[in-house]
C-alpha cells in the first residue's frame, strides 16, 4: 500500500510539488525506453502494426496522452537521468557523437545514484548515449551496479559495430567495463531482453531493483529476423515493412520480460514505465500520423511521446491521462516512489507526477521548455520589441499554448504507409517565418498558426522563453577528437582520455 504526503515550494515560473511516498515495501522499477518509436507505431493509436503486449499493459495501467520527450536521443536520456532541461546541462544542441569528448555533466547526481542511495540495486541494459570519453562517464561509474549494452547512439543489430565515418569504425558492446565479442547471429532486441530475464531470474536480494532497459529498437539500421518482417508482407513500403517487424520484435521482447517478472512472483511489486525517446524517424520507416513533423523537429511529431505506466500500486487503473507530463518528471517521481531524497541535487526542472498518474490529479506542471538551441542557424528577422531572439530554434509550452521560434525542423504531415501509399502534406510555411503559435488542446496536429491573431500571447511566451534563457549554461558541443578512433583502442569504442 502506498500513501503520500505532498510538499510544495514555488519559484519564478511555476509551483513545484514533491510527493513523498511512504510505502511498506519499496517497489521494483522497470523503465523500458524504446528508441525512435513513433506516435503512430503502437496498436492503441490505431497503427497497422500489432503490439498486443504493449496494448494490454497500457490498457491495464495509465496511458499518458499529454506526455513529452525531446526530439532526439541524447537530450531525452539526459533529462530522464538528471531531471533537468538541456539548457541546464549544456546539451542543448544535437546528440553526443561517438568521437566527441562530451558527456552528461557530473555536477548533480543522476537517477540510479539516487535510487542506489535509497537502497536499490541498479541495472542498465541496452543503449547509453550519455558520453564515454572518460571512464568516469561510463554507466558503472554513474550509479549502475551492472551495465550490459553499448555506449554510442546506434549500431548494427547483429555485428554490434558503429561507424562514425569510413575511418572511425569500431565494435561497441560491454558487460560492465569489459568489451565483449558479440554473437553475430543474435539480434540485439532479443539479446537485451534475455539479459533482463536473466537478471530477474537470478534476483535473490532483499533490495528492490531499478531496471533500466533502453532498447536499441527501433532505431536504424533497418534490420530484423525474417519471422517478424514476414508478418507485414501486406505493407508495400519496404522500409515500413521492416520497421513493422522491428516493432513486433520489441513488443514480443517486452512481453517476455514482464512474463519473467510474473514467474518470479515480483510483478505485483513492480512499477513499469514505457516511453519512447523521440518521435519516429520517417526516413527509417517510423510514423507519427496525424501529428506534424518527425524525429529531430520541435513539431508535435518529434516530441509528443508514446508513454504509459503499469503497476498494481496505481490507484486508478485502465485510464487515460491528459495531464501535461515531461520526461524530466520521471526523476523526482521515481525517487519519490522509492522513498528517496532529492538532497544534493541541483535545482530540478521535473515535477513529481505520481499523484497525477496514479490518482488522476491535476499536473503541477504549467510550463514545459522543449528547448532553446543557441547553435542553430538564425532564420528571418527578430520581432520588434521581443525580449527573446526568435531567430533561434526554441519551443515552449504554457498550459494549452505552444510557441515555436527559429527553424523547428521538417513540418510536414506524413500519412501511414499502406498498400496504396498516399503523398505527404507538405509544410507551406515561408522560408523566413520564425514564429508559430498553436493551441495544442484544440489543435494537436498544429494545422492553424495563431501567431498573427494573438500577438499578446506570442509576446508573453517569448518573455517566458527569455526568462528561461537567462538560466542557461553554455552549450557544450566539442569537435571530434581523433584520439577517439577505435583503431587506437583495439577496435572498440570506449574511453580515450585519462
Amino acid at each position: 500500500m502506498l500513501t503520500s504526503v505532498t510538499f510544495c515550494v514555488f519559484n519564478l515560473f511555476m509551483s513545484f510539488c514533491f510527493v513523498k511516498v511512504a510505502n511498506t515495501k519499496q517497489p521494483h522499477i522497470l523503465f523500458v525506453l524504446a528508441d525512435d518509436y513513433g506516435y503512430n507505431d503502437i496498436g492503441y493509436h490505431g497503427s497497422e502494426i500489432k503490439t498486443p503486449n504493449l496494448d494490454k499493459l497500457s490498457a491495464e495501467g495509465v496511458r499518458l496522452e499529454n506526455y513529452y520527450v525531446q526530439p532526439i536521443c541524447t537530450p531525452t536520456r539526459s533529462q530522464l537521468m538528471s531531471g533537468r532541461y538541456q539548457i541546464h546541462t549544456g546539451l542543448q544542441h544535437g546528440i553526443i557523437w561517438p568521437p566527441q569528448p562530451n558527456a552528461l555533466p557530473r555536477d548533480s547526481p543522476i537517477l540510479p545514484e539516487k535510487l542506489r542511495e535509497a537502497g536499490y540495486s541498479t541495472h542498465a541494459v541496452g543503449k547509453w548515449h550519455l558520453g564515454f570519453y572518460k571512464e568516469e562517464y561510463l554507466p558503472n561509474n554513474r550509479g549502475f551496479d551492472t551495465f550490459f549494452g553499448y555506449l554510442t547512439g546506434s549500431e548494427d543489430y547483429y555485428k554490434k559495430t558503429n561507424c562514425f565515418s569510413t575511418n572511425f569504425c569500431g565494435k561497441d558492446l560491454r558487460d560492465n567495463f569489459k568489451p565483449i565479442l558479440p554473437n553475430s547471429s543474435e539480434y540485439s532486441t532479443e539479446m537485451y531482453s534475455k539479459r533482463v530475464i536473466d537478471l530477474v531470474n537470478n534476483y535473490n536480494s532483499s533490495k528492490p531493483m531499478f531496471l533500466y532497459l533502453a532498447f536499441q529498437a527501433v532505431h536504424g539500421p533497418l534490420e530484423v529476423p525474417s519471422r517478424y518482417k514476414n508478418k507485414y508482407a501486406f505493407i508495400k513500403d519496404k522500409k515500413r515493412q521492416t520497421y513493422a517487424g522491428m516493432v513486433d520484435a520489441l513488443d514480443e521482447a517486452v512481453g517476455k520480460v514482464t512474463a519473467a517478472f510474473q514467474a518470479k512472483g515480483i510483478w505485483d511489486d513492480t512499477i513499469m514505465i514505457f516511453s519512447t525517446d523521440n518521435g519516429g524517424q520517417i526516413l527509417k520507416g517510423g510514423n507519427n500520423w496525424p501529428l506534424r513533423g518527425w524525429k529531430g523537429s520541435l513539431w508535435e511529431g518529434g516530441i509528443h511521446g508514446v508513454g504509459f505506466v503499469h503497476g498494481k500500486a496505481l490507484q486508478k487503473k485502465g485510464t487515460i491521462s491528459s495531464e501535461l507530463i515531461h520526461v524530466t518528471d520521471w526523476y523526482p517521481t521515481l525517487i519519490g516512489l522509492a522513498g528517496g531524497s532529492l538532497n544534493g541535487t541541483k535545482p530540478l526542472d521535473g515535477f513529481d507526477q505520481w499523484k497525477t498518474i496514479s490518482e488522476d490529479a491535476k499536473s503541477p506542471r504549467e510550463i514545459l521548455l522543449h528547448n532553446i538551441d543557441p547553435l542553430t542557424k538564425p532564420v528571418g528577422v527578430k520581432l520588434k520589441e521581443s525580449p527573446f531572439d526568435n531567430r533561434y530554434r526554441a519551443a515552449l509550452r504554457w498550459r494549452d499554448w505552444k510557441v515555436i521560434t527559429g527553424s523547428p525542423g521538417n513540418g510536414s504531415w506524413i500519412p501511414e504507409p499502406t498498400r496504396e501509399n498516399t503523398s505527404m502534406d507538405i509544410d507551406s510555411s515561408k522560408p523566413e517565418q520564425n514564429i508559430w503559435l498553436f493551441n495544442i488542446a484544440k489543435d494537436p496536429v498544429e494545422r492553424v498558426d495563431l501567431s498573427a491573431y494573438y500577438p499578446d500571447m506570442v509576446m508573453k511566451m517569448l518573455t517566458m522563453l527569455q526568462q528561461l534563457n537567462v538560466t542557461a549554461v553554455p552549450c557544450a558541443y566539442p569537435l571530434a577528437d581523433p584520439n577517439s578512433n577505435p583503431k587506437l583502442h583495439g577496435g572498440w569504442w570506449g574511453p580515450w582520455e585519462m
